[in-house]
């Protein structure tokens, strides 16, 4: 199996803003970093090459970043030991500070690119039930083997 994740976030600002000129800038470069690293399968993007464009949620203003990697070590590799930690580091700058949940991952078998919808239900279940094997975040260490335990 392979790991699913999604993330969305609410820009205080919009795309096109100088304020936001940091980040828009670093989107080509960071998903190139994604792309290249170990253990990366797979990424949400239209055809401009990301995701900023697809709406996923009631609110228009909400960004999404969904990928597929072959485990969480890959995933953390790439988030907190590449230039992506650099503008985690700054999302408060960016983006609303969210009430609920804003990312999620989940197992899925391998050979299958999760939809929109399907991460939208992942996001939502782990709202409503919190951690499980089925929807979790970096703060539980749910493996494939816990799906069927």
């Amino acid at each position: 199996m392979y790991l699913a994740q999604l993330n969305i976030a609410e820009p205080k600002f919009s795309l096109d803003k100088p304020e936001m000129a940091d980040f828009v800038n670093n989107l080509e470069p960071i998903n190139a970093i994604a792309e290249q690293s170990a253990g990366f399968i797979w990424r949400l993007k239209d055809d401009s090459g990301d995701a900023t464009n697809i709406k996923v949620d009631a609110n228009p203003d909400i960004i999404v970043n969904m990928s597929v990697w072959e485990n969480q070590a890959s995933l953390k590799d790439f988030m907190f030991k590449t230039h992506h930690i650099d503008f985690l580091k700054r999302k408060k700058e960016w983006f609303h500070t969210m009430n609920t949940p804003s990312y999620v991952m989940w197992w899925i078998p391998k050979g299958h690119i999760p939809t929109v919808q399907e991460a939208i239900e992942k996001l939502e279940y782990l709202r409503i039930h919190g951690e499980t094997p089925l929807a979790f975040s970096f703060k539980s260490q749910f493996t494939e083997k816990d799906l069927t335990n």
